[in-house]
């Protein structure tokens, strides 16, 4: 059953991860919004962090689960973009794509089923 999450970047040009490799490349809602969906949709985001670790083996597969139907929906709100998250996926994969495109840049607004 898909869920529904409500995101908040506060601001938006630090909301970046550590890895400049993975991290979110795109300025606008737009933009930012069409990132993360793709990162929902398809394990590559998650392939590229998994080569990057030490004992890629030893990473739980899990954390690749994909939902190729995730919609991420953006918008500008004055100076935060808020970001609507429709997906199957668990909550841990979210935030941990979330960590990698974002870093600690973004916040949890609200979850409701979808």
């Amino acid at each position: 059953m898909p869920t529904r999450y409500y995101i908040s970047l506060p601001d938006p040009a630090r909301a970046r991860g550590h890895d400049p490799a993975l991290a979110f490349r795109a300025q606008g809602a737009e933009g930012l919004a069409a990132e993360l969906q793709e990162a929902l949709r398809t394990d590559s985001l998650f392939q590229r962090w998994r080569a990057g670790q030490d004992e890629p083996d030893e990473v739980d597969p899990g954390l690749g689960a994909a939902d190729a139907q995730a919609t991420v929906n953006g918008r500008q709100d004055d100076l935060h973009i808020d970001l609507v998250v429709t997906t199957s996926l668990a909550s841990s994969v979210l935030r941990q794509r979330l960590g990698l495109l974002a870093g600690k840049g973004w916040q949890l607004r609200d979850v409701t089923a979808a």
